[in-house]
């Protein structure tokens, strides 16, 4: 919870040090958090505090400019926990800077490596990743976008959609078919055929946009691990962080959650606060207990995910549904608690309600991941 309560999940000292930087940056930038989480552009001020803080390095090895010996899922998660309670803005661009470049760091070539990664640990280069398309999203092997080779160089062809910080990156890490399989290949922003455009814009505003490949060539050192090997980077990519979505969820949970108790205890009605009137102490008292249910489920699965990613993708999966259904019901809550004041449009509920919505849909969302579990489970009861 926040400062003035009990701690009821014990981190390990590292990961609290991480923590009370990522909550001192977080507190740094509190009074921009209404302006940067309503643009659709990375607001410059918020990327220099980021750069300021030294956090993107979490998501770079140390081999290129990062802070650790590999990325940590346990801290990348403790860091948007904390990021989030203030700004989706800033979780977002803290994150893409590992999303966009983890498959990179592990399968890249050294010259690409050397020339990106420690400009991402500095901020001197935001990353994304173009996966989807107009009309693939979940069913990924569905997509068009075409990678061919010709004399030492890769030429894309294809349209990716809905692509995090499409505009304002300076490198995507694009996911496309050669041959009979899929290759991820690392195009820089200023690459000629690449395009971008701005067609989206969601209930929670968002740096979003289109990426457009018209022929757009790089050198075949710009792919990233062998052909076909594209599929199992995504998929290492997605085990490392899912868990850290449930931490955003979390940190979200929270803040509305503090920020209902804040109204309760100050606001009465019928002579009585209103966090002591009716169902409104059942309201608080169960979000509480969901907000620690989950924040102890998400730290479970984010320690499994530091240590063999793939191998505890279920706990991470589990962990992001768990996270970002509770912050739904969570927010809801709050804003219920709030009444009036928690539908005001600017007010932090009201921006909280907003952004917890979309949490449920990327990243995997509740029902392609119940779906994956479930058929987990039942081989798993085949097998035994």
């Amino acid at each position: 919870m926040v400062a003035d309560q009990p701690v009821l999940y014990e981190l390990p000292d590292h990961y609290r040090s991480l923590q009370a930087e990522a909550r001192a940056l977080a507190d740094s930038v509190r009074d921009l958090a209404a302006e940067a989480d309503e643009a659709d552009r990375v607001h410059p001020k918020m990327r220099a505090a980021l750069a300021e803080s030294g956090l993107a390095g979490v998501l770079v090895p140390a081999a290129y400019g990062g802070r650790y010996a590999a990325v940590d899922s346990l801290a990348a998660t403790v860091v948007r926990e904390a990021l989030a309670a203030v700004s989706s803005h800033l979780d977002s661009l803290f994150a893409m800077q590992g999303i966009g470049t983890f498959a990179l760091a592990r399968a890249g070539t050294d010259a690409v490596r050397d020339r990106w990664l420690p400009a991402v640990a500095r901020m001197d280069a935001i990353a994304a990743m173009a996966l989807t398309e107009p009309q693939v999203g979940s069913d990924l092997k569905a997509l068009t976008t075409t990678v061919e080779e010709r004399a030492g160089r890769l030429r894309l062809t294809g349209h990716k959609s809905f692509i995090t910080n499409a505009g304002d990156a300076d490198t995507y890490a694009v996911l496309g078919r050669e041959g009979d399989g899929y290759s991820l290949v690392l195009v820089p922003a200023d690459t000629p055929g690449l395009t971008t455009s701005n067609p989206h814009q969601i209930i929670a505003p968002h740096v979003l946009g289109d990426v457009v490949l018209d022929g757009a060539e790089v050198p075949a050192d710009h792919r990233i691990g062998g052909p076909g090997e594209g599929f199992a980077l995504m998929l290492a990519t997605l085990a490392t962080f899912r868990v850290s979505v449930a931490g955003a969820a979390v940190g979200v949970a929270e803040a509305a959650l503090m920020a209902a108790v804040r109204h309760g205890v100050g606001r009465e009605q019928f002579g009585k606060p209103l966090a002591r009137l009716g169902s409104v102490p059942e309201h608080l008292a169960t979000a509480w207990t969901e907000i620690e249910m989950a924040r102890s489920l998400t730290y479970r699965a984010a320690a499994a995910a530091a240590r063999d990613p793939l191998g505890n993708l279920w706990l991470s999966s589990m962990a992001k549904v768990g996270a970002t259904e509770t912050a739904g019901r969570v927010v809801d809550r709050a804003v219920q608690v709030a009444g009036r004041f928690g539908l005001t449009r600017g007010t932090p509920l009201e921006r909280f309600y907003r952004e917890a919505r979309p949490m449920r849909i990327y990243e995997g969302s509740t029902e392609v991941i119940y779906d994956s579990l479930a058929r987990q489970l039942t081989r798993m009861a085949e097998q035994s």
